[in-house]
């Protein structure tokens, strides 16, 4: 009679378990983790569907998801995965949601395993240009070290060319192109400006135009999106329009937005909710009797003053 094949044991913190229990223990916590991967990521894509409009910016950061996540299961079965670069350009006015769309994206690069921190460093050119030679590299290079992990988000970068062959942004330009290949599993570069700017920056720039394969346009809001975009922001302050007010405040984007030179823009409505709620304040301050929903009703005598 044969002896029974004795068991094979691993040494861990609490003691030495057969081989087999081990790698049933690390199954089940791989399936763990993979649901509360899923749970997050879903988390993050619901956090983007509850921005206004952005349709498809929402589709575009959809199919990056959906990318990465088949390219990474690819690999766990020995399939060929192609190379995942995940820089980006955003193009866009100010006020159009790009920096929020890029802490969704890190959050979700985060989850999925692409950076670890998944953090975002937001700069500008005076963040990383320097006023004297071997400046800018050391400013550059540290604003690096600090997004290592998660996405360096460089607003306004067209601004980085503006001074021409002999400007230090040229210096910044190159110390973030090397770093682009020198980190290439630690960082997410996202470039951000507007529109046209980033269009004339990436035209005279045609090596740096190819190292961006991802693209997103952010339009302008409409009105009847920037109104929606309003009745949020009070929400979440637990403040609400009357229909009166609501309809005022409607014709206000409109006029605002005839006479506006940078359309389309939230920051605009933010200053204007947080206006009409100083008029609301200024209105109730003497009556110590108000009620719950007098502290809550925004009218359209505060609409008016805007």
């Amino acid at each position: 009679m044969q002896s029974p094949v004795p068991d094979i044991f691993v040494q861990l913190e609490k003691g030495q378990i057969p081989v087999t229990t081990a790698l049933r223990l690390l199954d089940e916590e791989a399936d763990q983790n993979a649901k509360c991967s899923v749970a997050s990521v879903e988390k993050c894509l619901a956090e983007l569907n509850e921005l206004i409009g952005l349709n498809e910016v929402k589709d575009l950061v959809k199919e990056l998801y959906a990318f990465v996540e088949v390219q990474r299961r690819r690999t766990r079965v020995g399939l060929a995965a192609e190379a995942m670069s995940l820089h980006m350009i955003f193009r866009g006015n100010p006020g159009t949601g790009k920096t929020t769309v890029a802490r969704v994206i890190g959050k979700m690069l985060k989850e999925v395993g692409i950076l670890k921190k998944g953090h975002l460093v937001e700069v500008e050119r005076a963040d990383l240009v320097g006023e004297y030679i071997g400046h800018t590299a050391q400013k550059t290079r540290e604003q690096i070290k600090r997004a290592l992990g998660g996405i360096l988000f460089v607003d306004e970068a067209y601004s980085l060319a503006r001074g021409g062959e002999k400007d230090f942004g040229k210096e910044c330009i190159d110390v973030l192109v090397k770093a682009m290949e020198d980190h290439r599993n630690e960082l997410v570069l996202i470039l951000a400006g507007y529109r046209d700017e980033m269009a004339r920056f990436l035209q005279a720039n045609p090596g740096l135009r190819s190292r961006f394969p991802i693209q997103i346009e952010f339009p302008d809001y409409s009105p009847n999106e920037l109104l929606q975009i309003a009745e949020l922001m009070l929400k979440k302050r637990q403040y609400r329009f009357t229909s009166e007010a609501r309809e005022a405040f409607f014709r206000r984007i409109e006029g605002a937005l005839r006479t506006e030179l940078i359309p389309g823009n939230a920051r605009m409505v933010r200053n204007m909710v947080e206006k009409a709620i100083r008029r609301q304040a200024l209105r109730l301050v003497s009556k110590t009797d108000a009620t719950m929903d007098e502290l809550m009703t925004i009218t359209v005598a505060e609409v008016d003053l805007l």
